[in-house]
Protein backbone atom coordinates (compact mmCIF):
# COMPACT_ATOMS: atom_id res chain seq x y z
CA UNK A 1 0.00 0.00 0.00
CA UNK A 2 3.46 2.28 0.17
CA UNK A 3 2.12 3.39 3.84
CA UNK A 4 3.86 3.41 6.90
CA UNK A 5 1.58 0.73 9.58
CA UNK A 6 1.68 1.63 13.31
CA UNK A 7 0.18 -0.22 16.25
CA UNK A 8 -3.09 2.05 16.66
CA UNK A 9 -3.35 3.20 20.26
CA UNK A 10 -7.21 1.91 20.51
CA UNK A 11 -8.97 -1.13 19.08
CA UNK A 12 -12.44 0.36 17.91
CA UNK A 13 -15.19 -1.73 17.27
CA UNK A 14 -15.07 -2.10 13.14
CA UNK A 15 -18.40 -3.38 11.82
CA UNK A 16 -19.15 0.46 11.03
CA UNK A 17 -16.12 0.91 9.00
CA UNK A 18 -17.13 -2.58 7.37
CA UNK A 19 -20.34 -1.11 6.80
CA UNK A 20 -19.46 2.06 5.05
CA UNK A 21 -17.08 -0.06 2.73
CA UNK A 22 -19.67 -1.86 1.82
CA UNK A 23 -21.38 1.13 1.49
CA UNK A 24 -18.84 3.14 -0.38
CA UNK A 25 -18.70 -0.07 -3.00
CA UNK A 26 -22.15 0.66 -4.17
CA UNK A 27 -20.97 4.10 -5.34
CA UNK A 28 -17.57 1.54 -7.03
CA UNK A 29 -15.09 3.90 -4.19
CA UNK A 30 -14.76 0.94 -2.22
CA UNK A 31 -10.86 0.80 -3.04
CA UNK A 32 -10.49 4.63 -2.55
CA UNK A 33 -12.63 4.41 0.70
CA UNK A 34 -10.83 1.01 2.37
CA UNK A 35 -7.54 3.15 2.13
CA UNK A 36 -8.92 5.72 3.77
CA UNK A 37 -9.74 3.66 6.22
CA UNK A 38 -6.69 1.83 6.58
CA UNK A 39 -4.63 4.98 6.31
CA UNK A 40 -7.28 6.48 9.18
CA UNK A 41 -6.68 3.82 11.44
CA UNK A 42 -3.57 2.50 11.00
CA UNK A 43 -1.17 5.35 10.23
CA UNK A 44 -2.91 7.83 11.90
CA UNK A 45 -4.23 5.58 15.02
CA UNK A 46 -8.15 7.61 14.39
CA UNK A 47 -11.76 5.61 15.64
CA UNK A 48 -12.88 3.91 12.62
CA UNK A 49 -15.78 2.60 14.71
CA UNK A 50 -17.07 6.28 15.30
CA UNK A 51 -19.37 7.58 12.72
CA UNK A 52 -18.28 11.03 12.17
CA UNK A 53 -14.95 10.23 11.39
CA UNK A 54 -16.58 7.35 8.68
CA UNK A 55 -18.55 10.22 7.43
CA UNK A 56 -15.19 12.73 7.55
CA UNK A 57 -13.73 9.89 5.20
CA UNK A 58 -16.49 9.72 3.07
CA UNK A 59 -16.34 13.51 1.76
CA UNK A 60 -12.13 12.85 1.75
CA UNK A 61 -12.72 10.27 -1.00
CA UNK A 62 -15.63 12.12 -2.71
CA UNK A 63 -18.63 10.57 -1.43
CA UNK A 64 -21.67 11.88 0.72
CA UNK A 65 -21.61 11.42 3.95
CA UNK A 66 -25.09 12.36 4.93
CA UNK A 67 -26.12 9.32 2.67
CA UNK A 68 -23.50 7.26 4.52
CA UNK A 69 -24.98 8.36 7.24
CA UNK A 70 -28.82 6.90 5.89
CA UNK A 71 -27.21 3.79 5.04
CA UNK A 72 -25.76 3.31 8.98
CA UNK A 73 -28.70 4.42 10.43
CA UNK A 74 -30.73 2.05 8.55
CA UNK A 75 -28.70 -0.80 8.60
CA UNK A 76 -28.50 -1.27 5.12
CA UNK A 77 -25.44 -3.21 5.41
CA UNK A 78 -25.44 -4.89 8.23
CA UNK A 79 -26.36 -8.25 6.91
CA UNK A 80 -23.71 -8.46 4.32
CA UNK A 81 -20.85 -7.42 6.90
CA UNK A 82 -22.13 -10.37 9.82
CA UNK A 83 -21.91 -12.74 6.90
CA UNK A 84 -18.31 -11.52 6.04
CA UNK A 85 -17.49 -11.70 9.44
CA UNK A 86 -19.23 -15.49 10.05
CA UNK A 87 -17.66 -16.42 6.87
CA UNK A 88 -13.91 -15.09 8.03
CA UNK A 89 -14.57 -16.57 11.40
CA UNK A 90 -14.88 -20.00 9.98
CA UNK A 91 -11.82 -19.34 8.08
CA UNK A 92 -9.42 -18.84 10.87
CA UNK A 93 -9.72 -14.65 10.63
CA UNK A 94 -9.00 -14.10 14.06
CA UNK A 95 -7.09 -10.25 14.09
CA UNK A 96 -7.13 -7.88 11.43
CA UNK A 97 -5.99 -6.96 9.50
CA UNK A 98 -5.84 -10.54 7.60
CA UNK A 99 -4.43 -12.15 4.64
CA UNK A 100 -5.94 -15.08 3.15
CA UNK A 101 -5.13 -16.98 -0.13
CA UNK A 102 -7.79 -19.53 -1.38
CA UNK A 103 -9.53 -19.40 1.68
CA UNK A 104 -6.86 -20.18 4.27
CA UNK A 105 -5.67 -17.45 5.99
CA UNK A 106 -1.73 -16.71 5.98
CA UNK A 107 -1.16 -13.94 8.14
CA UNK A 108 -3.00 -12.19 10.65
CA UNK A 109 -2.54 -8.29 12.31
CA UNK A 110 -0.18 -6.00 11.28
CA UNK A 111 3.03 -7.41 9.62
CA UNK A 112 6.46 -6.55 7.99
CA UNK A 113 6.20 -6.45 4.54
CA UNK A 114 8.66 -9.04 4.28
CA UNK A 115 6.56 -11.60 6.65
CA UNK A 116 3.84 -11.43 4.06
CA UNK A 117 6.64 -11.85 1.05
CA UNK A 118 7.81 -15.22 3.23
CA UNK A 119 4.22 -16.94 3.88
CA UNK A 120 2.96 -15.79 0.01
CA UNK A 121 6.04 -18.34 -1.41
CA UNK A 122 5.80 -20.47 1.33
CA UNK A 123 2.42 -20.73 0.52
CA UNK A 124 3.21 -21.55 -3.43
CA UNK A 125 5.73 -24.26 -2.52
Amino acid sequence: MGMPLQRPPLQPRSRLAHEAAKWAGSYNRFEEYNLALFKAFFQFGLDIGNKEILEQLAVDVGLDATDLSSALKKNIYTNEVVSDQEKAKRIGVRAVPAFAVDGQVIASGVQKASTLRNSLRLRRL
